[in-house]
């Protein structure tokens, strides 16, 4: 008994570290993430010579990205195909909502609830083509205006 204890113990003070050291990781400020020239998400880099204007929240290309192929997947009509990759979006969302929500409260709550809306849309009892891609394009819109391009 006392040698599960112990095993108990080992795997829940690894865990607390490892999120610990995600939590940190997660809490960079906007200004470390604009020098940078890699960002936490894998396969995903920026420069600052690539004139890329960042958002107070930072880097949500990565996030575009998802939302820029679940556009791409509505616009073909396939709406079941669309729910199962805005999943990834909503994921994402979540998983960096702790470092985002930070960096600028407003911006997040405005982002969130346009990605709200798309997942609304998507996962409506009957999801209407229409209603997602307007869903879909107030997305994107939400994400270029934090950018600054529009």
């Amino acid at each position: 008994m006392t040698n599960q204890h112990s095993i108990v113990r080992s795997v829940a003070a690894i865990t607390a570290a490892v999120l610990l050291a995600l939590a940190a990781g997660c809490s960079k400020s906007s200004d470390q993430n604009k020098t940078s020239t890699a960002s936490a998400t894998p396969g995903q880099s920026v420069s600052a010579s690539q004139g890329k204007s960042a958002s107070k929240l930072g880097d949500l290309s990565a996030f575009r990205s998802i939302a820029v192929d679940v556009a791409a997947i509505v616009d073909k009509g396939d709406l079941p195909a669309a729910k199962t990759r805005i999943k990834d979006l909503e994921v994402a969302w979540d998983s960096a909502e702790a470092g985002l929500k930070p960096r600028a409260a407003e911006d997040w709550h405005m982002l969130d609830k346009a990605i709200d809306k798309s997942l609304a849309a998507l996962r409506a009892y009957t999801p209407i083509q229409a209603d997602c891609k307007v869903a879909m394009t107030a997305l994107l819109k939400a994400f270029d205006t934090l950018e600054g391009k529009v």
